[in-house]
């Protein structure tokens, strides 16, 4: 079967300043299928950020394969578009010249039509009335939706996120959760989110990807099956409570919740 994203027989280890290796993962086997909505979670320095730093080709895994498409991954790619952390704006440009940097950098210039795609996007993330202001005139959420936006212009296929959330309170992480919900749906890709939040992965995602202590390995891939599109009722619903009780029960090695 042909999977947009499969890791198989995966292994990773660091080598520390003084010559130590560490390993960061260990066997981890798992696919993803096109356009579906796949969260990582883990305790601290489980690997988490290595699967996406293997996934987007900035590194190579010690053992085994990472593909895309049936095609292994041996450097960065085009259809993997990346959103940080933090946003990473330049302040020195306005809005929708932080969302075209990409293309400039990949094309050497802009033309008309990059600049309607771009306003588009900006539109579809409730910004339109911000693309000539500079990064430190936005909030923290729309900081981070800008970055989002600049990494959906060149229309990546696969979408990941490292923990894009984490720095913003706790009211901002939600709405931005169901931001991204709708940016998805407008524009359906294939995405893998990396969370240290539980109830943002169950609220997000399709699947959630269970990482043990390092060195990560999968531990459970849980399919989440509550009803899209998800909303604010979607945090009330019985079974948001169940899904979040048996990750809870994972990352703290609690018993698990009986079904």
């Amino acid at each position: 079967m042909r999977h947009c994203v499969e890791f198989s027989g995966i292994s990773h280890s660091y080598e520390k300043d003084n010559g130590e290796k560490v390993l960061a993962l260990n066997n981890v086997n798992f696919t993803i299928e096109q356009h579906e909505f796949v969260a990582v979670v883990g305790p601290s320095g489980c690997g988490k950020s290595t699967l996406l730093r293997l996934l987007s080709g900035l590194i190579t895994p010690s053992q085994g394969t990472v593909r895309i498409y049936d095609q292994q991954v041996d450097g960065p790619r085009e259809d993997v578009g990346i959103v940080f952390q933090k946003p990473v704006l330049l302040p020195w440009l306005n809005v929708m010249d932080n969302v075209l940097f990409p293309v400039k950098h990949k094309y050497g210039r802009i033309t008309q039509s990059h600049r309607e795609q771009a306003m588009a996007l900006l539109t579809m993330a409730g910004l339109e009335a911000f693309a000539h202001h500079r990064p430190d005139e936005l909030s923290g959420g729309m900081q981070q939706r800008v970055g989002i936006t600049r990494a959906l212009l060149l229309d990546p296929d696969i979408l990941i996120m490292d923990e894009p959330f984490s720095a913003l309170d706790a009211l901002t992480r939600e709405q931005m959760g169901f931001d991204l919900l709708g940016l998805w749906r407008e524009k359906p890709k294939t995405v893998l989110f990396i969370t240290h939040s539980i109830s943002e992965a169950v609220l997000l995602a399709d699947r959630v990807l269970v990482m043990s202590e390092r060195p990560g390995t999968l531990v459970d891939n849980i399919t989440i099956e509550l009803p899209r599109p998800r909303s604010l009722d979607t945090l009330q619903h019985p079974e948001f409570g169940y899904y979040t009780r048996v990750l809870r029960d994972y990352i703290y090695q609690t018993d698990r919740v009986a079904a």
